[in-house]
């Protein structure tokens, strides 16, 4: 299996979501069963059945969240030999030239991609565009609502 590029900070947070998967919500998903099972009968209970079901989820979010941890490749920008080029981890200044509205990007790995916090996935179309071009580059994104084109105004390693 290939590694999965992945910031510091989003192995931090799969690190701390693991431990308390592992340590706060299966301890009480295991004492809510317990519960529903002290009210006997278990055919018709449907506290019993939403907190196995529960417990279900819970251990899938776990193995999938420690075969990401293991098939992960920690990736820090600051280390990287960039020399001002637009790489996995950077952070990116851009100008959209027709509006003249600025935005910033960093370029991170799928899974701690979150638009609203400016953080883009590798694989999307603006990073796609942007990796390997330097500040003060324009570049051309194939958008739902035609051809942007972005300056890069800054490139920073964070």
């Amino acid at each position: 299996m290939s590694k999965t590029p992945l910031t510091i900070k989003g192995a931090e947070l799969l690190r701390a979501e693991l431990q308390r998967l592992k340590t706060v919500d299966r301890h009480s998903v295991i004492a809510a069963i317990a519960e529903a099972r002290s009210h006997g009968d278990l055919s018709e209970n449907a506290e019993y059945d939403a907190a196995k079901e529960r417990q279900s989820f819970i251990e899938g979010r776990i193995a999938e969240v420690e075969s990401k941890l293991a098939n992960a490749q920690v990736i820090d920008p600051k280390l990287l030999d960039a020399d001002g080029r637009c790489v996995f981890g950077s952070t990116v200044d851009l100008q959209e030239l027709e509006s003249g509205d600025k935005v910033t990007y960093q370029i991170v790995g799928d899974d701690e991609a979150d638009i609203k916090h400016g953080k883009i996935s590798i694989g999307s179309p603006i990073a796609r565009a942007l990796i390997g071009k330097y500040a003060g580059d324009v570049v051309e994104v194939q958008a739902p609502g035609g051809v942007r084109e972005l300056e890069i105004i800054d490139v920073r390693y964070e």
